[in-house]
């Protein structure tokens, strides 16, 4: 067969569309997953930062970065793979997903600084 053949090829039979992952693909993204949780693990089992505010950021931040490595060494999320589509899709529920948070975030925070306290309420005439 020549390429003109695989040119009109079905969709969804991955000829040239997806990377072909290999062992040493899932090794590597293995062995940072495992990497990117034992070090936020140590940070807080060894109180190694002082800081508890410091200590969170870094392990949020471990975190963002583990959401990245399992999203390309495990789920296969790309430019390449079908057109960046599923990039695409991927990039709009971290986008809907930040809103929720940051949204819920600040209606809690609003809501916590503008009740008002329980003993002022029966102290009303």
């Amino acid at each position: 067969m020549n390429d003109a053949t695989h040119a009109h090829a079905e969709p969804g039979h991955g000829h040239d569309e997806a990377p072909h992952f290999t062992r040493r693909g899932y090794v590597i993204g293995f062995l940072l997953s495992v990497v990117l949780t034992a070090v936020p693990f140590w940070l807080v089992m060894t109180g190694a930062l002082q800081n508890p505010q410091a200590t969170a950021i870094v392990i949020v931040a471990f975190a963002a970065v583990q959401i990245v490595v399992h999203t390309i060494f495990f789920l296969h999320v790309n430019t390449r793979a079908e057109g960046g589509w599923t990039l695409m899709a991927y990039v709009f529920t971290a986008v809907i997903v930040l809103i929720v948070l940051a949204g819920s975030l600040w209606i809690m925070y609003h809501l916590n600084t503008n009740m008002m306290p329980v003993a002022e309420m029966g102290a009303q005439p």
